[in-house]
């Protein structure tokens, strides 16, 4: 069976997402449907977003759901590094520390981290890149946070990303789009685009759940009033561009549309039963 096409493919991995920006821009950026959803969340007598200053609701959503980015992340720094160690060692097999790795079974770790290098370096790329480009988008449009705002009670007024945006220069101080905790959520996106690589038949499985996990990063910083719900997507949409465009420098367009593996268990009772049964082991 022939594999998606190259057009289906840039369809796929980049027209869509650009559509949705093109949705994400008509349908919240040139209305109020933000400062609408944002005002549902208020709590009609104080005027305030009720989990604003809720510590353990800060705790649960904010500073415990970054450990798993920042561990990815880690781990995948560690792991490039470690890499570049086992050609070294195995260059000696016969050398006291190669024996010595060895016998303490960190041999396996390394040659394992080897086998996988490319995979590590572009997490590590991946990760910095979006970081990188989030950053960036931040400090050149200075949107201020709706707490901040003249809407809920701050003293910033209000601006869209498109009044203010610079090419060059630090438009000022506002620090909120897009979203920050929503894209630290969607880096997790360059586990996807390795399972892609290696044809891992649950890969869709991955991308959904990391695309649920980055939405919901966003909408709990929506809940407390430091971000707009549409803050999130254009997180979300931007992370994947970053992402999938390096995906496709390290490994290519035809390993990255390759159609994923099938699990020769399933395949084999329909096998055995397509056999004559006096061919069949006994």
């Amino acid at each position: 069976m022939p594999g998606p096409s190259r057009r289906d493919f840039y369809l796929t991995n980049l027209g869509l997402p650009l559509l949705l920006a093109a949705v994400v821009f008509l349908l919240f950026d040139l209305t109020s449907l933000d400062r609408l959803i944002s005002n549902l969340l208020l709590d009609p007598a104080s005027g305030q977003f009720p989990l604003l200053h809720n510590q353990w609701f800060e705790k649960v959503t904010h500073k415990w759901p970054r450990i798993l980015p920042n561990w990815t992340g880690e781990l995948a720094v560690i792991g490039s590094l470690l890499s570049f160690i086992w050609p070294r060692f195995a260059a000696y097999p016969q050398s006291t520390a190669s024996r010595m790795l060895n016998t303490w079974r960190i041999a396996a770790v390394l040659r394992l981290t080897t086998r996988y290098r490319r995979d590590l370096l572009f997490v590590v790329v991946a990760f910095a890149l979006s970081t990188t480009v989030i950053h960036y988008l931040k400090s050149h449009t200075s949107v201020y946070c709706p707490v901040e705002t003249t809407l809920y009670g701050g003293s910033e007024l209000r601006q869209e990303w498109f009044e203010n945006f610079s090419w060059l220069d630090k438009a000022g101080a506002g620090r909120c789009w897009p979203g920050g905790h929503a894209s630290s959520g969607f880096t997790l996106l360059a586990l996807y685009f390795v399972a892609r690589r290696h044809r891992w038949a649950h890969a869709r499985k991955l991308l959904v759940a990391v695309l649920l996990l980055g939405l919901v990063f966003g909408t709990t910083r929506v809940l407390q009033g430091w971000h707009y719900m549409s803050h999130t997507f254009w997180a979300g949409i931007f992370v994947w561009l970053t992402t999938w465009l390096t995906a496709l420098l390290f490994y290519g367009r035809l390993a990255l549309q390759a159609p994923a593996r099938v699990a020769t268990r399933a395949r084999t009772p329909a096998l055995i039963n397509a056999t004559p049964a006096s061919l069949r082991p006994e």
